[in-house]
């Protein structure tokens, strides 16, 4: 598993790459084996996870009445929807990239989108925290929220830039893939698995 030391080593390349420098690949193992290992991110984002997963658990009581059953088994269901969202979309880009004829480039394509789901974890985290101790700032919450899903759409675009190069519709349908999919399967699971708390 990466070190705290890595790990800022990967996100200050992240850094570079977004503010255009090709620079920062180079702090990127966009290998196989650095693909693999950017799975990791998963377990530097689980602090934020749980607490994400905390608040809708609350959420979920709070909707569905205090005999609703929001234990162990919950939380187990909360972490599947997680693990597909991640997943699904990391498996439609490869098959758009096989089909673009740049499957080449599929491990980098992960390993960055992979390394930059770890400072938005936490800054959704920051947002839902915000929520819960500010709720009369509802409007202001939903602004900052369409905000970071703004910046997670420029990121992305930057970032992707710089891996499969100037390629504006590929980069385009790349992020479509990458955020939309993963968007409509978090509400469909939630409902299917029961954690939903509408």
């Amino acid at each position: 598993m990466p070190l705290l030391s890595e790990v800022r080593y990967y996100l200050h390349g992240l850094w570079l790459m977004f503010c255009g420098d090709p620079k920062g690949q180079s702090y990127l193992d966009l290998s196989d084996r650095g693909m693999l290992r950017s799975f990791f991110s998963a377990i530097w984002s689980l602090p934020a996870l749980i607490l994400s997963w905390m608040w809708w658990q609350r959420a979920f009581t709070v909707a569905q009445g205090p005999e609703s059953a929001t234990g162990f088994s919950y939380y187990l269901r909360l972490a599947l929807v997680e693990a597909i969202c991640w997943v699904v979309p990391l498996v439609l880009i490869g098959c758009l990239m096989l089909l673009s004829g740049v499957r080449e480039k599929f491990p980098a394509v992960v390993t960055v989108v992979n390394w930059l789901n770890l400072p938005y974890s936490y800054a959704s985290t920051i947002l839902v925290l915000i929520a819960v101790a500010l709720p009369g700032l509802q409007g202001f919450i939903a602004l900052l929220w369409f905000s970071l899903l703004l910046s997670l759409v420029w990121s992305l675009s930057r970032i992707l830039a710089l891996v499969l190069g100037k390629q504006p519709l590929l980069i385009s349908t790349a992020v479509m893939t990458l955020l939309i999919p993963g968007m409509l399967l978090s509400e469909l699971l939630q409902r299917f698995l029961g954690v939903y708390p509408g």
